[in-house]
């Protein structure tokens, strides 16, 4: 079995990067991997200008690289891979069907799930990794866990085993409290599938599994609740669109549609502060803070009790608790959102190391919090949407842990 990837929703390429063990040597690209991508796609849809993508061709050529829509795309001209990857945006999963009901079920139009479930479908490759918001598990608010149960039952249909976990990086010795769903599929004609059938869930979640073996858990004697997404339990995914219903916890099995899931703890004690990323040469005078801003950033990290009305005339005091300020330079950072550039409550402020200065973290230090190399980004866009890149992107680091086991699964296929 070839080690080749297909990376769909690409960004500035954190799969590759983390797989490849991606560096920048004066300004060029060093993969030191053995994964072969062989196609990737980024699209970013209302926007005529694509730094991602450009990003993306920049660092690793334009060869094989699409920017096109995912869904104008000829799933069957797709080449054959072994792994298929991405980060896919977390949306409204609901299903519906066609008027005539003679195309079956269809998804709900342009959500990003479906274009994987057509290559899955069509491509059928023996694995696929997979990266979300864990809110994800707990989607949509009124019917909780429905839209995780679809994408369960989409796998399901298309022969597919999975695991999930929910990790934050920092609970495992990473630069930042980034905390996200990570799913691995398993297709039923692997041997992986086959050798995972016959163990006991506990033992796949605990020690034998895929996150198992790259992220250590403690040991737990947590319930483990079950149910299915079984065709005799759900007839299609109109079904389970309508009635499947189920509170998922960070960690999970889905065996022949039987589904295990339960509540699991990182066993780590390593601590990566955010002063370790901190520039420790000068910085440019356009990242500091002026006695005004800082006056804005105190207020919006500082505790408040609002007056506010309902929409029905309903009057009630909106109210939210402090923040460090400065960001505590012992702790790893915050969790980067795509608004890093902007003056807002979740924006880091850190001290200066020269200077003791209050300042923005630089784009540099934001590719550093996700374990991307020096500069990976300074690829002509602005600071703006280099943050807003590192806003989207996922940590570098988890990716590589995960591909080193998955490379020895595939080298025993």
């Amino acid at each position: 079995m070839e080690k080749t990837v297909v990376e769909l929703f690409a960004g500035v390429g954190g799969f590759r990067c983390g797989l490849n063990n991606v560096s920048l040597v004066n300004n060029k690209t060093v993969e030191d991997g053995n994964w072969n991508f062989v196609w990737a796609n980024q699209w970013e849809p209302a926007t005529k200008s694509q730094e991602a993508f450009f990003c993306y061709t920049k660092r690793f050529g334009e060869n094989d690289a699409s920017n096109v829509d995912i869904f104008k795309v000829n799933k069957r001209e797709i080449p054959n891979h072994t792994l298929l990857v991405g980060g896919f945006p977390c949306q409204d999963y609901s299903v519906a069907q066609t008027l005539a009901n003679s195309k079956g079920i269809e998804g709900k139009k342009g959500v990003l799930w479906w274009a994987i479930n057509d290559i899955l479908k069509i491509k059928k490759p023996p694995f696929v990794f997979l990266e979300n918001v864990d809110r994800l598990l707990l989607s949509p608010a009124k019917q909780k866990g429905r839209d995780f149960g679809i994408i369960l039952r989409s796998f399901f249909d298309n022969g597919y085993g999975v695991e999930w976990r929910v990790i934050n990086a920092a609970d495992y010795g990473m630069p930042q409290k980034r905390r996200r769903v990570y799913i691995i599929a398993f297709h039923k004609s692997t041997k992986y599938y086959k050798k995972m059938k016959k163990k006991d869930i506990k033992d796949i979640i605990n020690k034998d599994g895929i996150f198992a073996k790259s992220f250590k858990i403690k040991d737990s004697d947590s319930e483990i609740v079950s149910t299915d997404v079984r065709k005799d339990t759900y007839e299609n995914l109109i079904d389970v669109n309508n009635n499947f219903k189920m509170e998922f916890l960070n960690a999970g099995v889905m065996i022949d549609g039987n589904i295990f899931t339960t509540k699991v703890e990182s066993d780590c004690n390593k601590m990566y502060p955010l002063k370790n990323i901190r520039e420790k040469d000068d910085v440019l005078e356009k990242y500091f803070l002026t006695d005004e801003k800082i006056e804005k950033f105190k207020y919006l990290k500082g505790s408040k009790r609002i007056p506010r009305v309902k929409p029905n005339g309903e009057a009630y005091l909106y109210s939210e608790g402090s923040m460090p300020f400065p960001d505590n330079l012992d702790s790893p950072a915050r969790t980067m959102l795509t608004s890093e550039s902007g003056i807002s409550r979740s924006t880091h402020v850190i001290e200066d190391y020269k200077t003791n200065k209050l300042r923005f973290l630089t784009p540099v230090e934001c590719e550093r919090i996700n374990g991307f190399p020096d500069d990976w980004t300074n690829t002509g866009m602005s600071d703006k949407k280099r943050y807003f890149m590192m806003g989207n992107a996922l940590v570098v680091e988890i990716v590589k842990r995960v591909g080193n086991v998955l490379e020895q699964i595939v080298e025993e296929e």
